[in-house]
């Protein structure tokens, strides 16, 4: 028999010890694989949706609700801010690209977003089959709403309003579907894009004579000084309030941060306790052993044979820990990312990502350690004396 076939066979012997063993790994594993797919996608989605976004306007309210809604699309808006004010911020000196943006209204729980070109240069959108709005009424959508409410080109959408209510349909005018985007894993993904007259026109600005408004500014510096400049000014000498996505995004995974940590130090308790129960389980099975080694050291097993026995023992019980948890951890996000009620917020599951070879490398190294001190002992057997006791 092999050294691996002998290890195994050990294992097997007591298969509670060897169950609980497996679990311990599994759930430290699955807890650091849960956090490590869920920072890491987070992080990916913070980073890919507000690039080359310097600034958000918006009104006044939570900043980080500002910041939320304009350019993760994962909040309510703090409110409307009139297009006059908005136009004279983007003719200042200080602005080198403005996208505007108006919400309010939803499809099948995707928002419908109105704006202009500038938002499909931000985000360099291209197409998956036809064409870009041309006229009021004329939606593009992304490539996740066209999936799941499995559109093609040419079908009529009717919006709700709100961001997430289905019920007050607008039924006196239909969007036209014109085009459909490439998968651009972002927000725009989860996005049915129209132009802000549209959105006016749906909701009777112009019949009744309102002032025209939108929900908020997308800015892009025209230099350094503008970083300094322009927030202040918006902030002081307006009605609005500027954000800043770099530094909203930061205060918010500062504030998640802690619990992230915590559960970090929780998660490799778990698999430390597991370390020291696998060296239990090991160092007890063998004073259990010590006469079947000694008999295989007299049919010719070398003392090194022993010692990789064991320590195969070890590592083979923390590597099917490890690729379990790895599998928990992955089932647990896609479970987690399916009840979320947001698109746009949500995380998968099957995505891999190449720091997870180290969680397993470090359980492995956990049962090699472990198996250490129970490898030398069986290395160490004295044949003699242990055949004599029977």
């Amino acid at each position: 028999m092999t050294p691996v076939s002998i290890s195994w066979k050990n294992l097997r012997v007591n298969k509670l010890t060897f169950f609980l063993n497996v679990l311990l790994i599994a759930f430290g594993v699955g807890i650091l694989t849960l956090l490590l797919l869920s920072t890491t996608q987070v992080s990916e989605k913070l980073s890919k949706n507000a690039k080359g976004i310097d600034l958000v306007v918006g009104a006044k309210g939570s900043l980080l609700q500002l910041i939320l809604s304009s350019i993760y699309f994962v909040d309510f808006p703090t409110g409307n801010i009139p297009l006059e004010q908005a136009e004279a911020i983007s003719r200042n000196p200080l602005v080198s690209r403005v996208v505007p943006l108006a919400l309010g209204d939803n499809y099948e729980g995707f928002r419908i977003v109105g704006t202009d070109t500038s938002f499909i240069n931000l985000h360099d959108l291209q197409l998956a089959s036809g064409k870009f709005w041309e006229d009021n009424f004329q939606v593009v959508v992304g490539a996740e709403v066209a999936r799941v409410a499995r559109l093609k080109v040419g079908d009529k959408l009717y919006g709700s309003h709100g961001l997430s209510s289905a019920q007050d349909i607008h039924e006196e005018h239909a969007y036209i579907l014109k085009g459909i985007l490439k998968p651009t894993g972002s927000s725009a993904d989860h996005l049915v894009l129209t132009s802000i007259e549209s959105i006016w026109k749906m909701h009777g600005n112009e019949e009744h004579h309102r002032e025209k408004e939108i929900t908020s500014l997308l800015i892009q510096y025209r230099s350094r000084m503008a970083m300094v400049l322009l927030p202040a000014m918006i902030n002081k000498s307006t009605s609005m309030q500027a954000a800043s996505p770099a530094k909203e995004s930061a205060r918010l995974f500062s504030l998640i941060g802690i619990g992230i940590e915590t559960l970090q130090w929780f998660a490799i308790a778990i698999m430390l306790m597991a370390g020291v129960s696998v060296f239990v389980s090991l160092y007890n099975s063998l004073q259990e052993r010590k006469y079947d080694l000694a008999v295989m050291r007299v049919l010719g097993a070398s003392a090194c044979k022993l010692f990789c026995i064991v320590i195969l023992e070890g590592t083979i019980l923390t590597s099917i820990g490890s690729v379990i948890g790895l599998w928990l951890g992955h089932t647990g996000m896609e479970l987690i990312g399916y009840f979320q009620d947001s698109a746009q917020a949500r995380l998968t599951g099957w995505k891999l990502l190449p720091q997870e070879f180290y969680l397993v490398g470090s359980g492995m190294l956990i049962g090699f350690f472990a198996a250490v001190v129970p490898g030398i002992q069986a290395y160490r057997t004295d044949i003699s004396s242990t055949i004599s006791k029977g």
